[in-house]
């Protein structure tokens, strides 16, 4: 770890020329060609919307680009974010952006939340107040840092930013804050991210809290034998899932750079390549984080985070800190024997009938009650 520890102030100013430019870019956008689909009538079966089988189509992104260039205002997501305290610091020599909002209860638990691609710290923003000032229930200091390589903390300036260095410098972030217990939680690239923070500080990590446990089958026959019906639809959506909506993944785990310079040079490819994955998120969500990727060309070093997960060797041994589990209905949903397997820790497992990968955005309410009660309970032990 790098010996400047310093931790100074932050505050988002993007310069005008920085927002002429993006607007000159969508106008001048040309457009894709696509094939005429047959969509009326049409019902989700699948992890695929109907019209959306060939990818994002034309006209989502027509009209997300006209809304970009026309109603979408910047400047309020910007004075937003401004409201809470926002700061950076350098940890192994990568600048880290995080927002470190405090409760003034005192008996509020620290908590670091991870966010996941491609999204952003503002994946949390619903979740601050709730969090930090609860009518009932557990309150938290949140700590909310930007990935490595994405939004505010910049691109990566070298190789190895995977799930184990990032959570190595979660651990000396929060030692940096003075935090001699806190927990941690995350979503997507986040729930791998939480449990090796977890794995490698058990000192002062009381407990893991996550939206996913990506824990998969190791092949054998007998991994998938005695399965119930509700289990097999797991593992069809899994399935389905791999075959038709995972070409983000399998590209940014082998060739992050080559798609990398069109998203550097295209707002609206930028817009297109995330919504794929936030399409089911409010227009507003999806241009503020496209427009963050943007603004800090983390496009690249986003897609990386694939890379170098991917090349990482893994361990093989299972976590063993206090784990907890808010799975969500159209998510990805593991079975939990393959989750024990894992994680040799899991004290609460919580299945919901709605809510989707993106939780904060439309089941928040469970997913704060589930905050609350799992660090409630792990916290008095």
């Amino acid at each position: 770890m790098t010996t400047n520890t310093e931790i100074h102030p932050f505050r988002i100013d993007i310069p005008q020329a920085d927002l002429d430019d993006l607007q000159g870019r969508l106008e001048r956008t040309r457009w894709a060609n696509e094939l005429p689909l047959q969509t009326e009538g049409a019902v989700q079966t699948g992890p695929v919307p109907p019209g959306w089988e060939y990818g994002v189509p034309v006209g989502y992104v027509q009209r997300l680009v006209e809304a970009w260039r026309t109603t979408y205002d910047w400047r309020a997501w910007e004075a937003r974010l401004n409201e809470y305290p926002q700061f950076v610091t350098e940890i192994d020599g990568q600048q880290i952006h995080f927002l470190h909002v405090r409760s003034a209860d005192p008996n509020a638990i620290p908590l670091l939340l991870t966010h996941g691609w491609p999204n952003s710290v503002v994946e949390f923003l619903g979740l601050i107040e709730p969090l930090t000032a609860p009518t009932e229930g557990q309150a938290f200091h949140l700590v909310i840092p930007s990935l490595p390589g994405f939004g505010f903390s910049g691109p990566t300036a070298d190789q190895g930013w995977n799930r184990y260095r990032t959570a190595r410098a979660w651990a000396e972030l929060m030692r940096r804050l003075g935090y001699e217990k806190y927990g941690a939680h995350g979503n997507d690239a986040g729930a791998y991210v939480a449990p090796e923070l977890g794995r490698i500080d058990p000192e002062h990590v009381i407990g893991v809290h996550v939206t996913q446990l990506f824990s998969f089958s190791s092949g054998d026959p007998a991994d998938l034998a005695d399965l119930s019906e509700d289990e097999l639809g797991y593992v069809r959506f899994l399935q389905s899932f791999q075959d038709n909506m995972s070409a983000y993944a399998k590209l940014q785990e082998t060739q992050p750079q080559t798609l990398a310079h069109a998203l550097a040079d295209s707002p609206s490819g930028q817009l297109a390549w995330i919504a794929q994955l936030l399409g089911g998120t409010s227009d507003e969500h999806v241009l503020t984080n496209a427009t963050i990727y943007w603004l800090t060309n983390t496009g690249a070093s986003s897609a990386r985070f694939y890379y170098e997960d991917h090349h990482a060797d893994h361990p093989t041994t299972p976590t063993t800190a206090p784990t907890g589990l808010s799975s969500f209905a159209f998510d990805f949903r593991p079975l939990r024997r393959f989750a024990e397997r894992d994680h040799s820790n899991i004290v609460s497992w919580n299945e919901y009938d709605r809510g989707s990968h993106w939780a904060t955005q439309d089941a928040p309410d469970l997913l704060i009650q589930d905050l609350q009660g799992f660090f409630s309970k792990v916290s008095e032990h």
